[in-house]
């Protein structure tokens, strides 16, 4: 029997669980008889009554079921923990705030199930609803990493997908503690077809991504997925100090042949706190890569599961 798994990572969603969870047996209507559902959510240290309300989810269905963390991870630590949970031939992730519609799952399934693509991707094709700084960053970020990276990322791309189980274990296979899920999801390949749809406003509570948090996530992925911007800073470091060598002549010819004395002592001390400025951004830039490989070589486990109706190992 092939089975479709929902992965449902949560954070501080008490107000939309079952709201989704409704959402969720609506659409099985839609779905083939034979198509067996598994619901997994992944509570990422809710301080709210997310996992109480999943619990009693999970007594009333046996097709839901639930991982627990013992803090808050973050959502890229959440999703790897769902989809290491998840038993389904084919695997979506979803959100819990109804952003995404459940009610692509179908049309995502029909699609997938033709055995012609390994992944149907979704994004969004207007930001309606956003705040226009936001949005005005967001559009920047698509840019400016589609121009550093090799490795594509579609403008509007959401983490909404449905996947092969043979991508899904690609995407496992790849064990970096500094996760950036879309540009895993564009450098593992496979063949995807993208459904366009309209943004969606959360069914309830409020998001989780402060300004700060986007900005970090940015970097990340930025970092990840490539090192233009390490080749950017040695090459101005070759350029300042060439540019230091014509400057220097300068001072020379000018002291020889026109016996002009060295001044200029406020402009000197602007090229020194400029100089020093663009140092410190290099040396931030290196320090970048290099916190990467130091989260790396600890080993950590990217998750603690605290509580869980699924038998697995912490990862």
């Amino acid at each position: 029997m092939t089975t479709l798994s929902i992965v449902t990572p949560c954070f501080n969603e008490g107000e939309n669980i079952e709201r989704f969870f409704q959402e969720i047996c609506s659409i099985k209507e839609q779905l083939p008889e034979e198509l067996q559902l598994e619901l997994v959510y992944v509570d990422d240290g809710s301080s709210d009554d997310t996992y109480e309300r999943i619990y009693a989810l999970s007594k009333k269905a046996t097709y839901v079921k639930y991982v627990r963390f013992s803090r808050n991870f973050g959502k890229e630590a959440a999703m790897l923990a769902g989809l290491e949970a998840a038993t389904g031939d084919y695997i979506v992730i979803i959100d819990a705030d109804l952003q995404d519609p459940p009610s692509k799952i179908p049309e995502m399934y029909r699609l997938i199930s033709t055995g012609k693509y390994d992944r149907i991707a979704t994004k969004r094709i207007d930001r309606k609803g956003e705040p226009i700084i936001r949005s005005f960053f967001a559009k920047m970020f698509y840019k400016l990493i589609n121009k550093l990276s090799d490795v594509k990322i579609v403008d509007g791309a959401r983490d909404f997908s449905m996947m092969t189980r043979r991508m899904v274990n690609s995407i496992l296979s790849m064990r970096e503690r500094s996760r950036f899920t879309k540009g895993i999801f564009e450098w593992a390949g496979y063949r995807t077809y993208w459904l366009a749809f309209n943004n969606h406003e959360r069914a309830g509570g409020t998001t989780k991504w402060s300004f700060a948090k986007l900005f970090s996530y940015s970097i990340e992925g930025i970092v990840s997925f490539s090192n233009m911007p390490l080749i950017i800073s040695s090459v101005i470091g070759v350029v300042l100090f060439l540019f230091s060598f014509f400057l220097i002549a300068l001072v020379i010819i000018k002291k020889i042949f026109f016996g002009d004395p060295v001044d200029g002592w406020s402009s000197l001390v602007c090229i020194i706190l400029f100089v020093s400025g663009l140092q410190q951004m290099c040396i931030g830039v290196l320090g970048s890569y290099l916190s990467r490989v130091f989260v790396e070589a600890k080993q950590r486990p990217m998750y603690i599961i605290m509580d869980s109706n699924i038998e697995q190992e912490n990862h």
